[in-house]
């Protein structure tokens, strides 16, 4: 048998074993749990995401089920436990899901923004009406923070304020854990803290936007006094042991859906994100040595 025909035969072979291949994992995998972590409240979320966890069932041919979690631990327990297979992290809480698991969790897109670039920021706002011009105005006054694995909400707000010599225990009156981007902002508005980081893209793509789209608050009842360096984009991740034809398939359906189904992708994003980039652990490593930093506070303050 001469090396053409040895090779036509195995590419023959594997591609009669391809769909077999399918099977298996397909018998394995009955259903997927896709899990996020609201920013907005949760029926916000599932109105969110119905077409896209539709479509992605549809291309993967098994159910997909959503999860809405209360936090981010419960979505790094979930990946632990091996039943939560796909999710939606910030870099912090990748990295802790990278590290509670011994690297069970791999990272392999980011959203891109609508000039294609990806990455956020982490921003400060204040009420229109307080006379603060800068996060060493509010000494003495209550501090807006999202979730201890939020990044944008909690690690680099941190990291930012002692770049500025403040050690938020000593230096606000009070520091609460609101839970979630929106009621950060809701905080804010009622008067329950005086200052609330969030995440940011642009003033018509960010959490704020959203709330402002949905009628929740007006856009000029607040003022951003503070602006992080660029963080690398938000990670959606799998966990690693899933088969390699099917993380394809997943990358595969998630990637094409702005062209197969643009309604789809258009409603998660709000129409503001162009397709997806793809990102490796690599990427985050800037979010270990931020991880460190705040993990190093939270030691100095017990």
């Amino acid at each position: 048998m001469s090396i053409t025909r040895r090779f036509m035969l195995g590419t023959a072979l594997a591609a009669l074993a391809t769909p077999a291949l399918a099977q298996d994992w397909k018998a394995k995998y009955p259903e997927l749990v896709y899990a996020v972590v609201p920013a907005e409240n949760a029926s916000g979320v599932a109105g969110r995401y119905d077409l896209f966890i539709e479509q992605l069932s549809k291309d993967l041919g098994v159910k997909v089920t959503l999860r809405i979690a209360n936090d981010y631990a419960a979505v790094i327990e979930g990946h632990r436990a091996g039943v939560i297979h796909i999710g939606e992290h910030g870099p912090s809480s990748y990295i802790r899901a990278y590290t509670v698991t011994n690297g069970g969790v791999e990272p392999f897109f980011t959203p891109a923004d609508a000039n294609g670039n990806g990455g956020y920021y982490s921003v400060a706002y204040v009420r229109a009406g307080d006379p603060y011009k800068t996060i060493k105005d509010l000494q003495g006054k209550n501090l807006g923070l999202v979730d201890p694995n939020s990044t944008s909400g909690y690690n680099v707000p941190l990291f930012a304020l002692n770049k500025e010599g403040i050690d938020p225990a000593k230096f606000f009156a009070k520091t609460l854990t609101t839970g979630s981007h929106e009621n950060a902002i809701l905080a804010l508005k009622q008067g329950t803290v005086d200052v609330a980081f969030n995440w940011w893209n642009a003033d018509n793509d960010s959490n704020l936007s959203r709330m402002v789209g949905k009628g929740m608050v007006k856009a000029d009842e607040f003022r951003m006094i503070m602006k992080s360096d660029k963080i690398a984009g938000y990670p959606f991740v799998y966990l690693k042991s899933l088969p390699e034809d099917l993380k394809a398939a997943i990358r595969k359906s998630i990637s094409e859906m702005p062209k197969t189904n643009k309604a789809a992708y258009d409603k998660l994003f709000d129409g503001k994100s162009t397709g997806m980039l793809p990102v490796k652990h690599d990427d985050y490593l800037p979010a270990l040595e931020l991880q460190k930093f705040v993990d190093n506070l939270r030691k100095k303050g017990s």
